[in-house]
């Protein structure tokens, strides 16, 4: 049996905003699409659950951003940290993996929009990659 936790709990960097996961996924998926690069600074790392899977602890500045039709990005309003992506409607939300308190026991499994990624980084660690969006694994 793996010592990898069963729930995943995590938060912002100043500590409001405050959730946990309680459903494991399947692993970390880096998005390398030009959204992310700048929500995050770099790629986005995400892990994506059932939305009723992420359960708020503490959510009082948690603030939602439109960032294209159809979509929006949370984040906390105090401190910045990017922290979700959530479709309108969709049944699933991504999580950013660097949101989650340590351990996780989570590898990356594949890369997505590879087509938009810069030309600063090289993707050398043998995960999936799409040039574009991919199907949810299974």
């Amino acid at each position: 049996m793996s010592d990898a936790p069963a729930i995943l709990p995590g938060g912002c960097l100043c500590g409001a905003v405050r959730f946990t996961v309680t459903e494991r996924p399947l692993g970390v998926v880096d998005c390398h699409c030009s959204q992310c690069r700048r929500f995050h600074g770099h790629t986005g790392a995400y892990i994506t659950v059932p939305r009723a899977a992420v359960v708020m602890d503490g959510d009082g500045t948690l603030t939602w951003y439109r960032s294209s039709p159809g979509a929006e990005r949370g984040f906390c309003g105090r401190c910045g940290s990017s922290l979700f992506w959530r479709g309108d409607g969709g049944p699933l939300m991504d999580v950013a993996a660097g949101a989650l308190d340590q351990p996780t026991d989570l590898t990356t499994v594949r890369h997505i929009h590879t087509a938009s990624k810069p030309d600063y980084y090289a993707i050398t660690d043998g995960a999936e990659q799409f040039p574009q969006s991919a199907p949810e694994p299974p």
